[in-house]
């Protein structure tokens, strides 16, 4: 049997001790390596995470950049970079005509182009190119001309179809009209059109202002109202091309410039065409001008310290048409402040209502400034009587 000595037990046991304390360490470094890898692991984890994070981030903002800058370019491709504006003017000049006709002072000129109507394709031009014509024609783009003859004119919009049965379908490459509702100042536009005879020119420009009107010679004491002003350069033989918006549809009709201006012209609305169209090839006349039956002029802020009135905007009154729509309703010395509910700062949005949100019958509320006191007056409106012939 073996004995141990007292030593040997007393050296034993701290062998024992220091073998535990051993373990202890070891232990306790184990743990904390496993802890410390974890703690790195899941360090990293955060760390990838929060990489990724920021790409996405990153992604996201450069998209929107991106995508914002995608239109810009679209905008800014379309206009300063040739190819592009070419291709557009290559896929719409073919539409664009040239009209002539004969009246008894010689020869005149204008623009036009081609829409098919329900199968039926038509040319689209003003009405004052037309005017008063005989011996009229269209040519298209190839050079071969046809006699052309009137389906239907607006003289009071400045519209004008015809019809040009002997040209073989080959001749007709419509474009498509979209609504100008969504025309802002500063779109930019294109027209197309045969200025001075120059047949198949080109220029642009942008939206100045919308909901203008203008008088022509053969609208008598009417405006033409919602017109389109535009930077784009307009001359005599324009009349009645396209002005196209950024993707080649039309948006209006070129049909105006104030003589010796620069770059101030004006354009027939497409909601016009697109009211208008039906009515004046199936009737050849349009007849649904709303008439007030009022004469007057713009309020100004001197206009209200000369009358000594509280209001320096508007549109009086000077007179009623007899046995109009206004007689014994309206009086001289009103200011037209609202229709509708709608504000009527000037005769452009006094016009520009009547004429794009009204018909004849309609009720119409006018809101009115009496002895200075403000008042609604309802009248329905009338029929606008037929042009000066």
């Amino acid at each position: 049997m073996l004995r141990f000595s007292a030593n040997s037990r007393k050296a034993s046991a701290s062998l024992l001790v220091l073998l535990f304390a051993i373990g202890l360490i070891a232990g306790g470094l184990a743990v904390f390596y496993i802890n410390y890898r974890q703690i790195n692991s899941l360090n990293g984890k955060v760390s990838d995470l929060q990489t990724q994070l920021t790409k996405v981030q990153a992604q996201v903002a450069m998209g929107n950049v991106f995508q914002n800058q995608t239109i810009t370019n679209e905008t800014i491709t379309l206009y300063q970079n040739g190819t592009a504006l070419a291709d557009l003017y290559a896929n719409v000049t073919d539409s664009v005509v040239l009209v002539q006709g004969t009246t008894s002072t010689g020869g005149v000129q204008g623009s036009g182009f081609v829409y098919n109507y329900s199968g039926s394709m038509v040319v689209i031009t003003n009405f004052h190119v037309v005017f008063d014509t005989t011996g009229l024609s269209v040519t298209f783009s190839d050079g071969n001309g046809y006699a052309a003859t009137i389906l239907g004119n607006d003289v009071y919009a400045d519209l004008a179809i015809l019809s040009v049965s002997d040209a073989p379908a080959s001749e007709f490459k419509p474009l498509r009209i979209v609504s100008s509702s969504g025309l802002r100042v500063g779109d930019q536009v294109i027209a197309i059109g045969n200025p001075y005879g120059l047949v198949g020119s080109l220029t642009t420009g942008v939206v100045s202002a919308l909901g203008r009107t203008i008088q022509e010679d053969t609208t008598a004491n009417f405006s033409i109202a919602n017109i389109i002003q535009t930077s784009t350069p307009i001359n005599p033989g324009n009349s009645g091309g396209p002005l196209l918006n950024a993707v080649g549809d039309v948006i209006g009709i070129t049909t105006a410039i104030v003589t010796d201006s620069q770059g101030l012209g004006f354009a027939i609305p497409s909601n016009t065409i697109l009211r208008e169209m039906s009515t004046l090839i199936t009737t050849g006349t349009y007849a649904l001008h709303s008439y007030l039956g009022v004469y007057g002029y713009e309020m100004t802020y001197d206009g209200a310290q000369r009358l000594n009135v509280n209001v320096t905007y508007g549109w009086f009154v000077d007179s009623t048409a007899s046995s109009g729509p206004s007689d014994g309703k309206l009086r001289n010395g009103d200011i037209i402040i609202a229709l509708n509910g709608t504000s009527v700062k000037n005769n452009d949005n006094l016009a520009s209502f009547l004429e794009g949100s009204t018909l004849p019958g309609d009720l119409l509320v006018i809101t009115v400034v009496r002895n200075n006191t403000q008042t609604d007056v309802n009248v329905t409106l009338g029929t606008r009587p037929p042009p000066p012939t």
